[in-house]
């Protein structure tokens, strides 16, 4: 299961700075001794699906009929921009309210407590960016056996460490482990209290103890830390995250999210929340290159597929991609007569676009007529994100020549029929160009202008196991 990258403010999050146990915490939980939270619960295990029924009131009554998977991406999306503190599980008490009514203030809209559509779309767009500001990523840590949600932009560096794998950055200011505890006479109770020892310079402010997890913060040294571990089956596993308090602009509120989005074994962790993140169908466009079959499309779109068609043209092969732009190349052979786009362009006269794209089959009666919309650039992002199956379409500028190419960040915690719609980029040409000639291939030359763009976009299908 993997949550896919997805949909920050400023450089850094401004969020307060008293124990970061309180950022996780539930805003209700009493304090049973000062610095420490305890929790008797005879049910045991992850949350299951059915609970974390919103709190009526305040705004909340709006929530309750709402999927479990997009409350929890409105607190997941918060949480990136630092209005929510707590734990991430699309429980919407009074403080999840608050936190959206910050989120209003800071943006200027009314304080309601519920998000019109056109709100959501900016909390997301803001999450979204902050994501990326960070490189935000899923991976599968195979020492452990854990899911681990990590900043790789701060922690590039990876190597193993004991019995698990450390993630670092380069002079050690941010680092992020992983460990795994299966001996005799280890329980939760044991590794709890050797984790407040050891290493001896580790001074633990706040403790948050249940029956099959805990976790721990404060300061190690000059550095803030933040433990998670949980247990199953006589095995214990965990994640460590260290930090420089120089960083904590920042990092304050990855840990918000890398703490809800660890799951040590399956069934945990976020992704328990929301099920698959990915259709096992997913359409979106392509922009045909050459006549010999060359296509451009979004790297998300075609990520993890075990089959990729172009639509009317048969199967395609994915020859090249880059993670750092979201370009993907395909390549369809043995087919005469196809329309290369033209990627002439000398620099976008405004921010006026016109995306060229197919729309999902579902939002056209299964159709898969070329459609255009009206868009505008604001900064790196597309306002308003154009429809599914967008992904890879063609945008031209307000002189009808070729921009770039849409890429649609399909959100991490996107449910089924969940709204609004994900962020969208664009890829100017200049990068395209510059992606093209490192896999030698050179683009068509030919007319601007919509309807020649029509001709040059072809449907994409995605088919993942």
């Amino acid at each position: 299961m993997r949550l896919a990258g997805v949909v920050l403010i400023a450089s850094t999050i401004a969020l307060p700075a008293p124990t970061l146990i309180g950022l996780l915490t539930q805003p209700h939980a009493a304090l049973a001794q000062p610095g420490t939270i305890q929790f008797a619960e005879a049910k045991k295990g992850p949350p299951k699906k059915e609970k974390g029924k919103p709190k009526e009131g305040g705004g909340g009554q709006n929530y309750a009929n709402m999927p479990l998977a997009e409350r929890v991406g409105i607190q997941f999306d918060l949480a990136w921009t630092g209005h929510f503190e707590g734990l991430i599980n699309g429980t919407f008490d009074d403080k999840a309210i608050a936190a959206v009514k910050a989120f209003q203030k800071d943006s200027g809209f009314r304080e309601t407590g519920t998000l019109a559509p056109n709100e959501r779309a900016q909390l997301a767009a803001r999450s979204n960016a902050a994501q990326e500001r960070v490189g935000w990523k899923m991976v599968d840590d195979k020492a452990t056996g854990a899911q681990v949600g990590l900043p790789t932009k701060q922690v590039p560096n990876m190597t193993r460490s004991g019995s698990g794998t450390r993630w670092s950055s380069a002079q050690g200011q941010v680092q992020v482990e992983t460990f795994r505890i299966r001996e005799p006479g280890a329980t939760l109770a044991t590794v709890l209290e050797q984790q407040k020892r050891e290493p001896p310079n580790r001074r633990t402010e706040t403790t948050l103890q249940r029956d099959d997890f805990f976790i721990l913060s404060g300061l190690q040294g000059l550095k803030k830390f933040y433990v998670r571990a949980y247990v199953r089956d006589l095995e214990v596993r965990g994640l460590t995250i260290l930090y420089d308090q120089a960083t904590e602009g920042t990092m304050d509120a990855v840990t918000v999210v890398m703490g809800s989005a660890f799951a040590p074994f399956s069934g945990t962790g976020l992704a328990d929340l929301i099920g698959t993140s990915r259709r096992k169908i997913e359409y979106g466009t392509g922009i045909v290159l050459t006549a010999s079959g060359h296509v451009l499309t979004d790297r998300l779109l075609v990520e993890g597929c075990s089959v990729i068609q172009v639509s009317g043209l048969g199967d395609a092969t994915r020859i090249a991609e880059s993670e750092s732009t979201g370009l993907a190349l395909l390549r369809v052979y043995g087919l005469p007569d196809l329309t290369p786009a033209a990627l002439v362009h000398e620099g976008a006269k405004g921010p006026d676009l016109t995306l060229v794209g197919i729309a999902d089959p579902q939002l056209q009666g299964g159709a898969r007529g070329v459609t255009t919309v009206r868009a505008k650039l604001e900064g790196d992002a597309i306002q308003p994100s154009p429809q599914l199956g967008f992904a890879g379409a063609a945008a031209l500028d307000g002189q009808g020549r070729f921009y770039g190419m849409v890429t649609l960040k399909t959100p991490v915690l996107a449910g089924a029929g969940a709204t609004p719609l994900p962020p969208a980029g664009a890829v100017p040409v200049d990068s395209i160009r510059r992606f093209l000639e490192g896999q030698h291939v050179t683009p068509a030359t030919g007319r601007a202008g919509a309807d020649a763009a029509k001709a040059s976009v072809v449907r994409v299908i995605c088919v993942r196991r």
